[in-house]
């Protein structure tokens, strides 16, 4: 595969075994993920956004859990200033991941920009694993390039598609952004702390969403979060 990022190059032109693998697993990820975008750009045309809108929110906003977020209070009849909200709530772990991969990435100049936008859960995660610094460059570069290529080649397949249902929940749209949002959720849920923290935030949706406009349930939901974020912990062996 031919490097899909800057700064990649090696000396001699010869790239290590690990790099080679973990591109190749960055581009399994960008299109596993990218599926996720034909559910998104169907609802967004369905929910009354035209082609051109969803795509440059898929483009300009480029984190799934916020766009989904950002979709579902539009779409249940809250208001733009709800769902910017719940968007960018969700949207905040993504500067932590950019805090922890800063050592390994350009920190000045247009790359940074660029690194800056691709800072995701799956470019982050990668990076994560590599066991150096070139494979830890080489895994965020793949996964979030590809994941941005695939996500919006996706999300206008969808777009197009949404064009032409006329009644969302006839083909189950109105639940796809809860059901895609599961399906990036649920690998995430690793420890008893984190299954504690998604029931308990679940419950106050529940209980707040018959009371509260659309929109503020899932801000309710993650104040919960932070809440047990901000509360001190036990030292644990």
């Amino acid at each position: 595969m031919t490097s899909v990022s800057p700064n990649l190059g090696h000396a001699g032109g010869s790239i290590p075994d690990g790099v080679r693998t973990i591109r190749r697993t960055g581009f399994a990820i960008g299109v596993a993920t990218g599926l996720y975008g034909i559910s998104f750009g169907a609802l967004a045309t369905a929910s009354g956004l035209d082609v051109w809108q969803a795509m440059v929110l898929s483009a300009v906003m480029f984190t799934g859990g916020s766009q989904f977020a950002f979709i579902g209070v539009v779409g249940g009849g809250g208001s733009a200033l709800g769902a910017a909200l719940a968007a960018a709530l969700l949207g905040v772990r993504n500067t932590l991941y950019g805090l922890i991969l800063a050592p390994s990435l350009p920190r000045t100049g247009w790359r940074s920009v660029l690194r800056a936008h691709l800072t995701i859960d799956e470019s982050a995660a990668l990076a994560a694993g590599g066991r150096d610094e070139a494979e830890k460059r080489a895994g965020f570069w793949a996964a979030g390039v590809w994941v941005f290529v695939f996500w919006n080649l996706f999300s206008l397949v969808g777009a197009l598609a949404g064009q032409f249902v006329a009644d969302p929940a006839a083909w189950g749209l109105d639940a796809a952004a809860a059901a895609a949002f599961l399906a990036l959720l649920w690998p995430r849920l690793r420890s008893r702390d984190a299954v504690a923290i998604a029931v308990a935030a679940a419950f106050v949706a529940l209980l707040t969403t018959p009371v509260l406009p659309a929109g503020l349930p899932v801000l309710a939901a993650a104040l919960v979060a932070v809440v047990v974020g901000v509360l001190p912990r036990r030292d644990r062996r």
